[in-house]
């Protein structure tokens, strides 16, 4: 009877023994702790007070690139610049040791105090002239310059002015492009409409023919006063172009100073007005 017993326990161990799976040895796997997460701090930008603080740019403004007679009335010189004078003036700046700058870099200068080239400049055309394409953006491209063209855009496609190709080619080839109103009615006039007319609509076209964001603006004439302000902002543009009257306190953004180059000015001439227009006086 005891071997009977023994017997069967003997066989029932046997049994659980042979459907038992071997224990597996499970590896400890070391617990990595997760990076920590880096905290890129935001850039401030600076107040108005910090940005008019700033040194200027340089920040010339060109309209006609062409020939006058010496009988040409006062305002034809002063607004025209002949061909072989504005050659001249573009090999003057590159022998100066000028370099170019664009809005966004000139942008984050002013708001973000980043850097800039030792002799920094900027080119800018208004009205839309073909000669500004033909003449201005070749010549400067002698010099690797880039240039900012301002564009009236009821003028675009007509004769004398740059067509939609030029146009699309300034931006194509690293030029900037910014809007200039529809018809070149000064900001100071407008009312109603006007500004769906003058600031959005040609933004909107420019945008439609460089394929790229317009977010600077040129007053006609140069003329601005602070109730157009807060419509060129709210008509998404980034900064607004004046020409050589003092800046605004509160938006000096929207009140870049430029100076125009006349054609009755010397090339010598027009190197002295760079440092005297744009030396700190405000």
């Amino acid at each position: 009877m005891k071997n009977l017993l023994f017997c069967f326990y003997l066989g029932f161990f046997l049994l659980i023994g042979c459907q038992s799976e071997p224990r597996k040895i499970i590896p400890e796997v070391p617990v990595v702790a997760a990076p920590a997460k880096v905290v890129v701090p935001q850039k401030v930008a600076a107040d108005a007070t910090t940005i008019l603080s700033r040194k200027e740019v340089p920040i010339l403004c060109y309209h006609n690139i062409r020939d006058f007679s010496a009988s040409a009335s006062g305002n034809i010189k002063v607004y025209t610049v002949k061909p072989p004078a504005f050659a001249q003036q573009m090999k003057a700046l590159a022998d100066a040791g000028y370099e170019t700058i664009l809005p966004e870099q000139l942008y984050n200068y002013l708001v973000f105090d980043g850097p800039l080239p030792a002799k920094p400049i900027m080119i800018t055309f208004d009205d839309t002239r073909e000669e500004q394409f033909s003449i201005g953006a070749a010549e400067m491209k002698k010099y690797g310059f880039k240039g900012v063209f301002f564009i009236m855009t009821v003028s675009i496609n007509r004769p004398g002015y740059m067509s939609k190709e030029q146009i699309k080619t300034l931006s194509h080839d690293g030029n900037v492009v910014g809007a200039h109103t529809w018809d070149h009615h000064m900001v100071t006039k407008y009312a109603g409409d006007d500004w769906n007319t003058q600031l959005v609509k040609p933004k909107a076209k420019l945008e439609e023919i460089i394929g790229k964001p317009v977010t600077d603006f040129a007053y006609p004439f140069g003329l601005w006063n602070t109730a157009a302000i807060p419509e060129i902002k709210k008509s998404d543009y980034k900064m607004g172009y004046i020409l050589a009257t003092k800046r605004d306190s509160v938006d000096p953004l929207y009140t870049i100073r430029r100076i125009i180059v006349s054609g009755t000015w010397s090339t010598e001439g027009m190197m002295k007005s760079i440092n005297s227009s744009f030396t700190k006086s405000e």
